[in-house]
């Protein structure tokens, strides 16, 4: 058994395969997931798990060159936007109307989705290099 780190075994897989500019997302409960065969599913029951102690354990594992999120996070979710913004300080952030991440969503590795049930808590996450 793993002394450490994300337990679940296809998310695990799934960031030890991705290479440079490779995305993954993490969504909300009601986010549409294009892809059945790229879903991983974690929601047990509305609000679990949160969308952020999934955010935390992805990016403990994954260097990120670049997030996205939905323009409408900030004014329809401050809260959930300071805290991702706390986490990802150093991290460019590209904000794109909420119709459009959805699209955007088709090119992503996989949608991880959370029980979160609160708007617009969604990302992209682009994995980067952890060389320089």
């Amino acid at each position: 058994m793993k002394k450490q780190g994300i337990l679940n075994k296809q998310l695990s897989t799934l960031l030890a395969s991705l290479g440079h500019t490779d995305t993954i997302v993490i969504a909300d409960c009601g986010l549409p997931i294009p892809n059945e065969e790229a879903r991983i599913d974690l929601a047990v029951v509305k609000g679990v798990p949160p969308f952020l102690s999934v955010l935390d354990a992805v990016i403990d594992e994954l260097v990120v060159e670049r997030i996205v999120l939905a323009e409408e996070i900030k004014t329809q979710n401050p809260d959930m936007y300071e805290s991702i913004k706390a986490r990802m300080r150093e991290v460019p952030i590209q904000f794109v109307p909420h119709e459009e991440f959805k699209v955007m969503t088709k090119e992503a590795k996989a949608v991880i989705r959370t029980g979160e049930a609160t708007p617009y808590a969604n990302i992209i996450l682009r994995s980067g290099v952890n060389f320089s």
